[in-house]
């Protein structure tokens, strides 16, 4: 059966800035840039985006156009034979799976703000009733089930018409009114009185906001950001890589997904962090920013009413363009895996893919005695945990490995594949920084982040997981044929 390809670049470029543009951008960048001093960390983070992030995406389009499979096909279309590469697609495909297992629950919280937004809910509001009702949704399973399916369904529906008709069609929809929206929110936010400070704050660097907060911390924060922004590592990318034709090359793709992405997140930093001034709230208030700190200020403004239930439809859109990708991707799984058809494959992934989201809804009431990362945590914490922790900077070690090694698919096969085309080419002198500089900040950010989430609760907790990390580290080495010799 013939590929399916987009039906133009614009859809191309939309579909894949809509997947890596999700709750990351638009409800994590606010709070960690408000976090670590503004305007600073913006400039760190930009110069990691550009240096990261845009040479593993291109990897990760390479594999996927010269391989014209998803994740769990590419790398045995592509590996020399008798290696193990193929090996890496279980990353790929268990993170696609464990990420939509939370993410599926928290795009059902953007739809069911939405919802209350536009009926009224929150107009008049007192303080503390706002942050009573995002806790009281928390402890309400029934609710938190409903909404969860109802976007798996919508998610499905979607993916049920194909490519074309259904993907392309509707994310380009979404990511065009996600744009409307998102520019006449920070237009409304910079323009509210007070909100000059916030502004000053996200557009002149001060670098002693970096060095209050630690050079390290910020360095370390600004790089994690970049690196996740992207979706990076579990084939969500590499998917519609494998729906492009070679008229363009993908180095300006990728050049083009990543400023559409960066775009959004800098967007999403005017609407919150100029209105959080604007009302003398601190934007470094966390995640509870969007359901509780959010809300608050809208209740108070002329047309809140309006405000909010836009801010929550394009936050449920942001939610949406990430949640049909990455469907896409499993059902791409099932057809190079087993030949299901699309029908039979939405029929059988859509029930799977509900019950599974059912431990992490549930974690917050029925199931909230299971702590399983220390007190106070939750499974969501854990699959969380999992994915942003292992499962993405693992899994863009493997593309990168395996597009540089001479064992593995190797630099000029990558370098041809990336440059075929018009466009922004890769130039061939940065061999030795991808094959060896990308590699060592991927690891550099993969155990810090163990050490950062594991250090407070003690040196034999630490010495453990980190003991897990190098484990999964060498794992990941293993099947690139960096340890051990081939099969």
């Amino acid at each position: 059966m013939q590929r399916e390809t987009f039906r133009s670049r614009m859809g191309f470029i939309l579909v894949s800035a809509g997947c890596a543009i999700g709750l990351g951008n638009v409800w994590k960048f606010p709070y960690i840039c408000g976090q670590y001093g503004g305007a600073a960390f913006i400039l760190i983070y930009l110069v990691f985006l550009v240096i990261l992030g845009i040479p593993v995406l291109t990897c990760e389009f390479a594999v996927g156009r010269a391989s014209r499979r998803s994740v769990a096909g590419a790398f045995e279309k592509l590996e020399p034979r008798k290696t193990r590469w193929h090996s890496l697609k279980y990353i790929g495909i268990g993170g696609c799976y464990m990420l939509m297992m939370f993410y599926t629950m928290v795009g059902g919280w953007m739809l069911y703000y939405c919802f209350r937004s536009i009926r009224g809910d929150f107009s008049g509001a007192t303080p503390q009733d706002i942050s009573d009702a995002y806790y009281g949704m928390l402890q309400d399973a029934p609710t938190m089930i409903l909404w969860t399916v109802i976007i798996c369904i919508i998610g499905f529906a979607v993916c049920f018409f194909g490519l074309k008709g259904g993907i392309e069609r509707i994310s380009k929809f979404m990511m065009i009114v996600l744009l409307i929206i998102m520019v006449a929110l920070a237009v409304h936010s910079v323009t509210m009185e007070g909100s000059g400070e916030g502004i000053k704050f996200y557009l002149i660097p001060d670098i002693s906001k970096i060095t209050d907060n630690g050079v390290g911390n910020v360095v370390f924060a600004a790089l994690s950001q970049a690196f996740f922004t992207l979706s990076l590592g579990i084939g969500a990318m590499l998917i519609f890589g494998s729906y492009i034709d070679k008229q363009q090359s993908l180095t300006g793709e990728a050049v083009s997904v990543t400023v559409l992405d960066t775009f959004v997140a800098l967007t999403a930093g005017f609407i919150v962090i100029p209105a959080c001034f604007s009302f003398g709230i601190q934007p470094d208030s966390g995640p509870n920013l969007i359901f509780v700190t959010l809300p608050n200020i809208f209740a108070e403004i002329a047309g809140g009413r309006i405000w909010g239930s836009l801010f929550f439809l394009f936050m449920s859109f942001a939610a949406l363009t990430t949640i049909i990708a990455v469907f896409e991707n499993i059902l791409a799984f099932n057809k190079d895996l087993f030949g299901w058809s699309r029908n039979k494959s939405v029929a059988v992934t859509c029930p799977l893919m509900i019950a599974l989201s059912m431990p992490c809804v549930l974690g917050f009431n029925v199931l909230s005695s299971l702590q399983p990362l220390g007190e106070g945590s939750t499974i969501m914490d854990l699959e969380d945990f999992i994915v942003t922790n292992n499962l993405l900077p693992l899994g863009s070690l493997g593309y990168i490995l395996f597009c540089t090694r001479a064992s593995g698919w190797g630099w000029d096969n990558f370098i041809e594949e990336a440059n075929t085309g018009r466009g922004l080419k890769m130039s061939k002198s940065l061999k030795n920084y991808v094959s060896y500089g990308v590699p060592f900040i991927i690891i550099v950010i993969y155990l810090k982040g163990y050490y950062d989430k594991f250090s407070p609760m003690g040196m034999l907790t630490v010495a453990c997981w980190m003991a897990v990390a190098l484990l999964l580290l060498v794992y990941v080495m293993y099947c690139a044929g960096a340890l051990g010799k081939r099969r």
